[in-house]
């Protein structure tokens, strides 16, 4: 039987790093063994769910070439589906109806010490649906619940240390384990790929697939959880975990993809980067790690990087093209400068801060920087020698270059064997050109600024030096 997989986010946040990894896993396993994958919307919870939260998903997943099988199925729109498999579930005393408030259930747990949690207390009192009222799922009082998780191996949970869990609210919205399992029936989900922080849900999924008669439950894989440097679960208060705010940040799509494929899996041949085809074409379920993944930033810049490199040319001014301000100076000054800024660049959004001296008027200036090439006493000269010589130099790279030359030799930036030391005689007019230390190839900087400009610029500098 092919493989029908399904991803089930709630749009309460926008889309986790870690819900991109559990979309994607769900994806690559779908599309290796020729499968279906199936997209659904968590949306039952209508007080803390937002519609516009539901899109940035649903686009996320499509710029990250995540397509699904059919339409989205939303779970607020099969309430009745729901309700009638609780209403079921408690005919048949799978179920009962509690009337505990949160303040009781801790209270009692801390009189009587132990595991804290729901202790059953309404499981005999045989009370009838009403205000205030939550239906709980009747929890097994012995055995174990257990299932062989793909990644994880044999995992078991004692039944009694799973609580009668809340299937209804009191407000009577059914909550997602019931819909879930409910859908995963009705879909024909053969396998439920999702991360390691719902291996606790994982029994309570198992416990009401038996109860509600649906035959053999679906394959189970718990992914390895994303952490940050500190081995800390990625969290959005301290961490960088929103997949829109890396594309407004300039990553391309398939350079995260590709990167959040080798969190927790990769093949014996260590290649890191390769195309989507080729990842599709490797990818098994059981190759994956259960270790956690850290998210290294540094890593994905440097496969960004690389993904930004293999750029045809034309398609980086495009895709670059989206990060500048409007108008004409800004495009103009990419296309000429384009080669040379996509081999330095990690991301699309740095094409702004590595070319804005070309159209701003007054580029932004690295004080740390200006203060390191002004400090030392050649400084003015250099400035001075440099821009005699450019006002009369030939307006191309070797003229530039032969310009900067002559003025670190007039400033005495000299080495032992009689060559001019051209790194410390550019700083000063690196930072004069530009406003930073370091940036693209200073001679191209300079023909690229044109004349007029740079010598303007150079004669600012020069009146800053004291």
């Amino acid at each position: 039987m092919p493989a029908r997989c399904r991803f089930a986010p709630s749009p309460t946040g926008y889309l986790h790093v870690g819900s991109a990894q559990s979309a994607l896993f769900n994806w690559l396993f779908a599309r290796g063994s020729g499968g279906t994958f199936l997209l659904r919307i968590e949306d039952t919870d209508a007080e803390r769910n937002r519609p516009e939260l539901t899109d940035n998903i649903l686009a996320m997943l499509l710029w990250l070439g995540i397509e699904w099988d059919g339409e989205p199925l939303r779970q607020s729109e099969r309430l009745d589906l729901y309700l009638e498999a609780t209403e079921r579930l408690a005919r048949e005393d799978h179920a009962y109806w509690c009337d505990c408030t949160r303040e009781q259930i801790d209270a009692r747990a801390a009189a009587r010490g132990g595991r804290p949690g729901y202790d059953g207390h309404c499981r005999d009192r045989g009370l009838e649906p009403g205000p205030g009222r939550a239906l709980r799922f009747r929890t097994p009082d012995s055995g174990t619940t257990a299932w062989d998780d793909v990644v994880r191996g044999h995992v078991e949970f004692d039944n009694a240390h799973v609580e009668d869990f809340v299937i209804v609210r009191s407000s009577g919205m059914p909550l997602f384990v019931v819909a879930n399992a409910v859908d995963d029936a009705e879909s024909g989900i053969t396998h439920v790929i999702r991360g390691e922080d719902h291996v606790n849900n994982t029994p309570k999924h198992v416990l009401l697939w038996e109860a509600l008669g649906y035959g053999a439950p679906p394959t189970f894989a718990h992914l390895p959880l994303l952490v940050n440097e500190q081995r800390k679960k990625l969290s959005k208060r301290r961490d960088d975990v929103s997949v829109a705010d890396y594309k407004a940040r300039g990553f391309l799509a398939e350079a995260m993809r590709n990167y959040l494929a080798l969190l927790g899996w990769g093949t014996t041949d260590d290649v890191e980067i390769r195309p989507i085809e080729e990842i599709v074409e490797r990818f098994r379920l059981e190759d994956v790690n259960s270790s956690s993944a850290y998210f290294d930033t540094r890593k994905l810049l440097h496969i960004n990087g690389e993904y930004i490199r293999a750029l045809p040319t034309d398609e980086f001014v495009r895709r670059a093209a989206e990060f500048l301000p409007p108008g004409d100076a800004p495009l103009e000054a990419l296309r000429a400068l384009a080669p040379l800024v996509q081999e330095r660049v990690r991301t699309l959004a740095e094409v702004v801060e590595m070319l804005d001296f070309l159209w701003l008027e007054e580029p932004p200036l690295d004080e740390d920087a200006w203060r390191k090439a002004a400090r030392d006493e050649r400084a003015a000269v250099v400035l001075d020698t440099a821009r005699e010589r450019l006002a009369e130099a030939s307006w191309d790279t070797a003229g530039a270059e032969a310009a900067v030359r002559e003025a670190g030799a007039a400033a005495g930036f000299i080495n032992a064997e009689g060559n001019v030391q051209l790194a410390k005689a550019q700083a000063p007019v690196r930072v004069a050109i530009t406003g930073r230390r370091v940036g693209l190839p200073l001679w191209e900087s300079i023909v690229a600024l044109g004349r007029e400009r740079t010598l303007r610029r150079l004669s600012e500098a020069r009146e800053r030096v004291h």
